[in-house]
């Protein structure tokens, strides 16, 4: 379609259009020396102001930009050539924020910051034409330049704007991790993206205030900012007053944020392009010069519904839609210009015109942009794995004179037998003496030393810049992780039970797993949580304490889940995290067996064999396990015995008494649950033609379905079968028994496949 025939197709207006043709005829002020635009100068658009006319001018093409941009946007969507259609219109207005700012603050992007991100490519050297790049992500094209036309999002790194796909305010807790991060890193000496003085800026809606995750990173921000710890977090609320079709409360936004503890709180009138630009100004500073964080509350308007599908007058009053006309903050900024003498209201017009139909014209030019068209293109940024520089990475180890003192002259290796939880902690320990900017962090982590002491001793050894305690919200951990890893640091949180992961999975799935797939890997956020994992306790604590629900996990495109048993495989395993993180970004997950933190002994009381010597890093092949191997114990060749976890603990004692009854025996325990090991898996199950799978987690949505389903798609045709836990939560006391899987369900899994 040629422009011309896009042109026509948009003839007839809609309201928002025919106001601001009406309006725009009407505008008083005159142009000295006759009609059209006289050159801007360099002084203020209006007295008082720090928005220069020259600077207006260009906002105005910005915000001129951005509101075509929707138009286009719908009228791809009905040419059947677009895929997105939520816009800014009415929100035009940010275009003074991203003025106001530095084209080196970090941007996380609200969707309605079309004029934000116009206006940020105008600052960029060479200035970059931004409108392409928002109609190449309407068509999800494949040479988009942030996400290849896997979602259409704001962002580019070189203008430092990172890419957000979150539509509830997830997008916070990263943006709050970011801006302490930024300080962190600085203290720490470590090398920055960033300047030193750089804020962050996060925008999001009204609506999205209300969301716990919104609540949270405030309410985190608040914390910090009350211990005056560096947070230089600039939050920008885009206030409509509607949430899709939920009204907000008149007044709510000013409450809810006029008097958050630590907090700096600027206001201005979101049509007014000149007020936005000197309170964000404002803001700025005082982020910028105290480090504290502050919110830039900008009363705008609306236009167009939330997106195309929404019929606005199905909810809401042609009154209430009428009455936001007069806020256009397009209208607004024609005003200032008319003004400042420096544009006549045709020339107004003219501009507009001009800019309409320039970006249809563009619209129709991209519309038969090629896109993604195979899966592997799709999945290509997903989940980067450069095995030889891992193994490099896993290796790395401090000097002796950094690992004697990091050990404080106790070198682990020379203690004999350890344990799980031991282990884990002389791993962490090498780790942070090699990596300077490595942190571990979350609920009790530091001085307490973990729930269970696997963390004891580090942040006495290591300082609290790089160990230290959390408060008590999950979402704000993980986020602080999210925005670390975005720093340039190596974060290792940890959560205190599988069970609170759920509180925040988000941040995992929606947030961290996404930011690869979504900028094909021009960002990333490395990461490696560990989770004090799974049941066994002894009936302690019930379901919040034991807990064996793992397929959140599972089902996350990327993320990489080690689960491992042995003190020695523990060791290797988290290093090959810590590495994958540093070379690929990968973000993992270590689960790590509760039950068996502080088990000594296998078969009997005192044989110490739940205990390993601790393998330094550097030491090849003992320091480094790839991700995705399994471990085998036995060559028995009757039955095949696929576990992890807790169940390889009892799959071995289990497997003893089948050997003491003349049936071989092997065990394979997977390590990793994702990606499983699925050819050691074959492999092991072809030998003996029979396997049972012991797995700890539930029936319904256990690791068992997804072993069982990759023997079938291999073409294995022995027979297999299963035990599992129960599809119930975890009871008190000795009831817990009853539910989960035991070492008697495993023998007699066993005993079932053999010949009667």
């Amino acid at each position: 379609m040629s422009p011309g025939q896009a042109e026509r197709a948009q003839a007839e207006r809609d309201p928002v259009e025919r106001h601001f043709g009406e309006v725009a005829a009407t505008l008083d002020g005159h142009l000295p020396g006759g009609p059209g635009e006289r050159p801007a100068g360099p002084g203020p658009v209006r007295d008082g102001s720090a928005l220069t006319g020259q600077r207006c001018l260009e906002l105005f093409d910005a915000q001129l930009a951005s509101r075509h941009l929707d138009l286009a946007a719908r009228w791809l969507r009905a040419q059947g050539a677009g895929y997105y259609t939520i816009g800014s219109s009415g929100h035009e207005g940010n275009a003074g924020v991203a003025a106001a700012l530095r084209v080196t603050d970090p941007a996380l992007l609200h969707y309605r910051s079309g004029a934000f991100y116009l206006a940020r490519c105008q600052q960029a050297t060479p200035p970059r034409d931004g409108i392409r790049d928002v109609l190449l992500g309407l068509v999800a094209a494949a040479d988009e330049p942030i996400a290849g036309g896997r979602h259409k999002v704001f962002g580019h790194h070189l203008l430092h704007v990172i890419p957000q796909t979150s539509t509830i305010a997830s997008h916070l807790p990263r943006a709050l991790g970011l801006a302490f991060a930024l300080d962190r890193a600085a203290r720490l000496g470590r090398p920055a993206e960033w300047p030193a003085d750089a804020i962050v800026a996060a925008s999001l809606g009204d609506a999205s205030l209300n969301h716990s995750t919104a609540t949270g990173a405030v309410n985190a921000a608040a914390y910090c900012a009350y211990q005056h710890l560096p947070l230089p977090l600039l939050l920008v609320i885009e206030d409509n007053g509607i949430g899709i079709s939920v009204r907000t409360p008149p007044g709510w936004v000013r409450a809810a944020t006029g008097s958050v503890p630590g907090f700096g709180y600027f206001h201005a009138d979101g049509s007014d392009l000149a007020a936005v630009y000197d309170a964000a100004l404002a803001a700025s500073a005082w982020v910028r010069e105290r480090r504290s964080p502050a919110f830039l509350h900008l009363a705008v308007v609306r236009f167009g519904g939330h997106a195309g599908s929404d019929v606005e007058s199905s909810y809401r009053g042609t009154a209430a839609a009428a009455a936001d006309l007069a806020a256009d903050p397009l209208l607004g900024t024609a005003r200032l210009l008319v003004g400042a003498g420096i544009l006549t209201p045709a020339a107004v017009s003219a501009r507009y015109e001009e800019s309409r139909a320039r970006i249809l014209g563009l619209a129709a030019e991209v519309a038969g942009s090629p896109r993604l068209a195979t899966a592997s293109q799709v999945v290509a940024p997903l989940a980067p794995h450069h095995p030889e520089q891992v193994r490099a990475r896993a290796c790395l180890a401090a000097g002796p004179v950094r690992r004697d003192e990091g050990f404080a002259g106790r070198l682990p290796e020379a203690a004999g037998g350890l344990t799980l939880a031991q282990s884990i902690n002389a791993a962490l320990a090498d780790a942070l003496a090699a990596r300077p900017g490595m942190l571990v962090f979350g609920e009790d982590v530091a001085r307490k030393g973990g729930v269970y002491g696997v963390t004891r001793g580090l942040a006495q050894r290591f300082g609290a810049a790089r160990v230290f305690d959390t408060l008590l919200d999950e979402q704000s951990i993980l986020g602080l992780a999210l925005g670390a890893g975005l720093a340039g640091l190596l974060p290792v949180p940890e959560i205190q039970y599988l069970a609170y992961l759920h509180n925040a999975a988000d941040q995992i799935r929606g947030e961290a797993a996404t930011l690869s797939f979504f900028s094909q890997a021009q960002y990333r956020n490395p990461l490696v949580l560990r989770i004090a994992s799974l049941a066994y306790q002894e009936g302690f604590g019930g379901h919040f304490h034991n807990d064996n629900a793992v397929a959140s996990l599972r089902d996350i495109p990327g993320l990489i889940v080690a689960c491992p048993a042995r003190p020695d495989d523990a060791a290797a395993m988290l290093r090959t995290c810590l590495a994958a993180a540093e070379a690929d970004g990968r973000v993992c997950v270590v689960l790590e067996p509760i039950a068996l933190y502080h088990t000594r002994d296998l078969h009997q009381a005192g044989d110490g064999g739940w205990l390993a010597r601790y393998d330094p890093p550097g030491l090849w092949p003992a320091g480094y396990v790839p991700v995705g191997s399994a471990r085998s114990y036995g060559n028995g060749r009757d039955l095949t015995i696929i576990t992890f976890g807790n169940g390889l603990r009892m799959s071995l004692r289990a497997a003893a008494r089948l050997t003491a009854d003349g049936i071989g025996c092997r065990v394979l325990d997977l390590r990793w649950i994702a990606p499983l090991p699925e050819e050691d898996i074959l492999r092991e199950a072809s030998v003996t033609g029979r396997v049972l799978v012991a797995d700890e987690t539930r029936r319904t949505g256990g690791v068992s379905e997804a072993i069982i389903t990759s023997l079938v798609d291999a073409g294995f045709t022995g027979k297999i079968t299963r035990v599992n836990s129960e599809d119930s939560f975890i009871p008190l006391g000795d009831a817990a028994q009853a539910v989960l899987l035991s070492e008697a369900s495993i023998e007699s899994g066993a005993r079932s496949l053999l010949p009667q």
